[in-house]
């Protein structure tokens, strides 16, 4: 897949299919670009389940944190990737262990191999992209 174009029916079809989240990297500091696009994602009527092991057991925009993928007892849709590009790699190979449908890489956040071994395992792949931005854009919000 070409992971520099991606079509408005494949981001649509990702954002209509997701119900469960984990976005990993998730921050309790309002000016972070996370905790602003998971109290995006929490309004549009999105499960987000924040990940981040320095702040696991507390809560985050009033949902517990959880230390790692592998914490989360329930299934997982799609993995939205706070990390950057280097650390994404792990993150990815969490994602494809869990079986979640979806990883998601936000804005600025590219990993061309780690995307490879996450289609190789039949996940979608979005790199660089935000849903916050593309939400609005696909879904008439």
């Amino acid at each position: 897949m070409d992971h520099s174009n991606y079509s408005d029916a494949y981001i649509k079809d990702i954002l209509e299919s997701v119900k469960t989240i984990a976005l990993v990297g998730a921050s309790d500091k309002e000016e972070r670009a996370s905790f602003r696009v998971m109290r995006f994602l929490l309004e549009k009527g999105y499960n987000v389940i924040p990940v981040n092991p320095g702040k696991a057991g507390g809560k985050i925009q009033g949902q517990t944190v959880a230390a790692s993928l592998a914490d989360i007892n329930e299934p997982i849709d799609m993995v939205d990737v706070f990390r950057n590009s280097e650390a994404a790699g792990k993150v990815i190979d969490e994602a494809i262990a869990i079986g979640a449908k979806t990883v998601w890489m936000q804005l600025g956040v590219i990993n061309e191999e780690a995307a490879q071994r996450a289609e190789d395992a039949g996940l979608k792949v979005v790199m660089d992209l935000c849903p916050k931005i593309e939400y609005p854009r696909l879904m008439n919000a």
